[in-house]
């Protein structure tokens, strides 16, 4: 247990930030899964929708520290590169 003021004020902001985080990120994973189902299904107009709400998201967890702007820039890019290949199977 902390003794001195400022460890235990340390203390406090820790758990307060690691909650706020957790749900941030718990928003997230529901968003991601929810465009991988649409991506499953093969709506592809919705998938771009899901796409740019995921993307928006994700830059605001990058802004906010959640999560390292790199993490970020690899999950988008990841689902980037599955809506791109649904929609060149839609196309071909």
């Amino acid at each position: 247990m902390p003794n001195l003021a400022s460890a235990k004020k340390r203390v406090k902001q820790n758990e307060r930030n690691r909650t706020r985080n957790r749900a941030r990120k718990s928003v997230i994973k529901t968003e991601t899964r929810r465009l991988l189902d649409v991506l499953g299904s093969g709506d592809v107009k919705a998938a771009t929708d899901a796409f740019t709400l995921v993307t928006k998201k994700l830059d605001q967890l990058a802004a906010k520290g959640t999560l390292h702007k790199n993490t970020v820039a690899r999950r988008k890019s990841r689902l980037a590169r599955r809506l791109n290949a649904a929609k060149a199977g839609k196309a071909g």
